[in-house]
């Protein structure tokens, strides 16, 4: 076996034990690094580690950088790796740190670098949750228009709450513009509350109260829109019937037919 075969089989097979130790080692190495970062950003802790931290970082960047050469080099499809969604990441998490020699402050774009932690599933093998992601976009998919409704209509809505509060308190108590009445209307329908603007008139504080109470009813209905659809998708998939053996009640996320194994349709 060549060189370049048994680096394929370690570097992107998991069912082997250098396989997944060579996994479990690039998590631990990307879990540093991005440590690394976070902690660099502690004024009091980059003052007394801050080289032993850019030593660290330049260690693991050439380490990644080397990762990710391997990887175009040992795979056959390397367009298909390059433009692949671990591809895009992998290159991504080494940005930063050269970009970082020429423009300063960079580096801390390095915490992308966590997204590469998504390689856990392939590691634990929870490839059968990568089926209820897809069904959860399905479902987001099949409601975009009612949630574009409703985000447009939300906005409407506080474009005019943020207009009446204007005209009601005035710039006397914080209402100094439109658009800085609206800011208010965002934080109170969503309940964040942040008190930095808030109402001293009666007739203000009332509709302050009508929002907040309007925010809860608010909240609840890209929830329903989400959960309908996903029912809906849930109960399509249950109703396929295999064309081979002509039974139904598959599970949701299913692609082969539970009674006979056949391919089912979508």
């Amino acid at each position: 076996m060549g060189i370049k075969r048994k680096l394929d089989i370690i570097i992107f097979g998991t069912d082997t034990p250098a396989g997944k130790a060579f996994d479990v080692g690039l998590l631990i190495a990307i879990i540093l690094s991005v440590l690394a970062v976070m902690l660099e950003s502690v004024q009091s802790i980059e003052k007394n580690y801050g080289n032993v931290f850019r030593v660290v970082e330049w260690v693991l960047t050439v380490l990644f950088s080397l990762e990710y050469l391997t990887r175009i080099y040992i795979t056959e499809r390397k367009r298909g790796y390059i433009f692949s969604f671990y591809g895009i990441i992998d290159l991504l998490s080494l940005l930063p740190s050269y970009l970082s020699l020429v423009f300063a402050g960079t580096q801390y774009l390095l915490v992308i670098r966590a997204l590469r932690l998504l390689r856990v599933f392939r590691i634990l093998k929870l490839g059968r949750f990568v089926g209820e992601g897809e069904q959860l976009a399905r479902a987001l998919k099949s409601s975009r228009h009612k949630i574009t409704v409703f985000m447009a209509t939300v906005v409407m809505l506080v474009i005019m709450m943020g207009t009446i509060m204007y005209l009601v308190e005035g710039g006397e108590n914080g209402f100094t513009s439109i658009p800085r009445s609206v800011y208010w209307a965002v934080v109170t329908l969503t309940t964040v509350g942040y008190g930095d603007i808030a109402p001293h008139t009666v007739l203000g504080q009332t509709i302050a109260s009508f929002v907040m109470i309007l925010g809860y009813a608010i909240i609840a209905v890209p929830t329903g829109i989400v959960t309908v659809e996903l029912g809906k998708d849930k109960k399509k998939r249950e109703q396929i019937m295999c064309e081979n053996c002509g039974q139904k009640g598959h599970d949701s996320n299913a692609i082969h037919c539970k009674f006979c194994g056949e391919i089912l349709d979508a």
